[in-house]
């Protein structure tokens, strides 16, 4: 059997631990062989391929970023490119594709399925708001590095006096902003689930002050105010109809400092959360990932993405991954509430 291996979307921690996974498992335990996809769904559309054998993946567990490239190429947006992954994959060879991704990416591999492509899905993202699976790999490095970032800042802002706004990624989903501000014991956390009131936050960031305490206020990137918008870096959308959001956290720093009379930083962390080496929690799940992903593919399960499911890898309907985003419940944002001010 010959199998397609892609990463799509923006890259994760945790990418080539899979890819080694699928390859280690598919070569000596079930015999495939690979070829490698560049560039996410611009691999096989333009037929860009690399070599996927041992040797390729020998070193590739602790290296962030992934081997085969990434984009955000939608096929459903190129005119003819569901037709030339069909051609691609047939000159190849290829009997399977394995698509590594988040919600875009295994939202194109769901449409592939149903256009008769034989799909396995594994799930991706550092923001941890793909539907059906608890968590995915890539989320729990950027949580880590997050609540390092606010670490540190505490012992600066503690020094000079002054309110520290420190912006993390999520744009429909605040899992880092929830996770690493209770990690980091931030004084105020902002998700994008609950717009959020600038007077309310100023008044615990007042009562930080009266206590003699810096605060910190994390802020996911796609939080807003209450009766606001997003605020957007660019107004340009990707192939999956997406804003690059930012800079919400220098406007709240610049609200709090009016209103304060406080000095007040923002700290955008950006792409170093999604940089560098995986933790190793990350790399058992992605690795676990990647061997169940080559077991469904063996078995000609298509159509279906390998999930964490308490302690369990099981398999779920690439429909049900995709159809909503697990957001953050408010029953779990209550639980930092009580730390607030």
């Amino acid at each position: 059997m010959r199998i397609g291996v892609l990463t799509g979307g923006g890259d994760c921690p945790g990418l080539n631990a899979v890819i080694r996974a699928v390859v280690r498992k598919g070569v000596e335990v079930h015999g495939h062989d690979f070829v490698g996809f560049r560039n996410g769904w611009k691999g096989p559309i333009e037929g860009l391929t690399r070599p996927l054998g041992l040797d390729e993946v020998e070193d590739i567990l602790t290296r962030g970023g992934t081997i085969l490239g990434s984009s955000r190429t939608n096929p459903y947006k190129v005119d003819g490119g569901v037709e030339a992954i069909k051609r691609t994959l047939a000159q190849e060879g290829v009997d399977a594709l394995i698509a590594i991704g988040g919600e875009d990416t295994l939202g194109v591999a769901k449409k592939l399925t149903d256009d008769g492509v034989g799909v396995v899905g594994v799930p991706k993202t550092i923001d941890n708001d793909l539907n059906a699976t608890d968590y995915t790999f890539g989320f729990d490095t950027a949580v880590h590095i997050a609540t390092e970032a606010i670490d540190r800042l505490r012992t600066t802002a503690e020094s000079h006096h002054r309110a520290l706004v420190v912006e993390v990624m999520g744009r429909h989903a605040g899992w880092i902003a929830l996770h690493s501000g209770l990690a980091g014991g931030a004084n105020v956390i902002l998700v994008p689930e609950k717009p959020f009131n600038v007077d309310q936050v100023v008044g615990w960031v007042e009562r930080r002050f009266e206590r003699e305490y810096a605060p910190i206020i994390v802020v996911a990137e796609g939080a807003m105010p209450e009766g606001g918008a997003e605020v957007l870096q660019t107004g340009e959308k990707d192939a999956f109809g997406h804003v690059r959001l930012g800079g919400v956290g220098t406007w709240l720093a610049d609200e709090i400092a009016a209103r304060t009379g406080k000095e007040s930083r923002a700290v955008v962390l950006g792409h170093v959360q999604r940089g560098g080496t995986p933790t190793a929690y990350d790399r058992v799940l992605a690795t676990r990932f990647g061997l169940q992903a080559v077991d469904a593919a063996t078995e000609g399960d298509f159509g279906v993405m390998v999930a964490l499911r308490g302690t369990d890898i099981v398999r779920v309907k690439l429909s049900e991954a995709t159809e909503t985003l697990k957001t953050v419940p408010s029953e779990r944002y209550a639980e930092a509430e009580v730390f607030f001010g």
